[in-house]
């Protein structure tokens, strides 16, 4: 408590598998607040022993958020100091810290920021994907109908997403992306991010089925995915330009059509036919 002012709330970030990765500064503020609000007060208490810290915990979870972000408004309003965390990674993201943002923002009270490891961010910098733009989806609605609008979504986006899905959902998943076209699209499926077993799966998501298939998941996955590939489509003076380049290198028609519909995705009996006429 910091004599009479309004409190400050920080949003502290805590490890997301490897306890060495709580920063200097989070365990100093850790220590010094006067209350700490946690998804888990069990999982953030084993955390906080392990570097000596004592702190009054509180929980603050998406099933209580509505009656405990009240609390914690009053007692900011008291002038207690709160540093809020999750189980694992920043609070905010995928996770109802926002809601109590708001809420501090609502109330003109001061909110802080003490920055730590994000999965997400984590598994797209090890994804070998581009980085330049990317897109976080977090965990897909778990209803049917909400979930097909999300996956829809992602149809059309042009960059690269991230997602979060559990292991027992891993293969729905899956399944999912190539129903929706992208069988095609590279992927990375990360897990134990941060452990001793870290491991990143790269390879196609039609090719992720068989893998996944024979090698059940284990762990909460972070998975980057590639956009749908477009395949071009070409014009007609592209492909009379493409009859007169393979004409000139002194391939047969049939050759031709062949390599006309192998790049084009056109007919290979059509072509054949066109390119007769063409070359007459």
């Amino acid at each position: 408590m910091r004599g009479g002012a309004r409190g400050l709330l920080y949003l502290v970030g805590t490890p997301i598998g490897n306890t060495g990765d709580l920063s200097p500064r989070a365990k100093e503020v850790l220590s010094s607040v006067d209350l700490i609000a946690c998804e888990d007060t069990r999982r953030t208490g084993l955390l906080l022993s392990e570097f000596g810290i004592r702190g009054d915990l509180i929980s603050y979870h998406e099933h209580n958020k509505a009656a405990k972000g009240e609390v914690l408004i009053r007692k900011l309003k008291e002038g207690l100091d709160i540093a809020l965390v999750s189980d694992a990674g920043m609070p905010s993201i995928s996770d109802p810290g926002e809601d109590l943002v708001k809420q501090c923002i609502a109330n003109v009270l001061p909110v802080s920021v003490v920055p730590g490891p994000v999965a997400a961010i984590t598994g797209l910098v090890l994804s070998g994907l581009d980085t330049t733009h990317y897109h976080f989806e977090g965990f897909l609605p778990s209803e049917s109908g909400p979930r097909r609008e999300r996956l829809e979504f992602l149809t059309k986006v042009k960059e690269t997403m991230i997602l979060y899905e559990a292991p027992h959902r891993l293969n729905k998943l899956i399944d999912e992306l190539i129903a929706c076209g992208f069988s095609d699209s590279s992927a990375a499926f990360c897990r134990e991010l941060t452990k001793k077993y870290e491991e990143v799966i790269r390879l196609k998501v039609c090719e992720a089925k068989d893998h996944f298939g024979k090698n059940a998941p284990r762990g909460e996955f972070v998975v980057c995915l590639e956009p749908i590939r477009e395949e071009k489509v070409y014009s007609d003076d592209e492909i009379d330009s493409l009859i007169r380049k393979f004409s000139e290198e002194g391939m047969s028609t049939k050759q031709i059509a062949g390599e006309i519909s192998s790049i084009t995705g056109r007919n290979k009996k059509e072509m054949y036919s066109y390119i007769l006429n063409m070359l007459k």
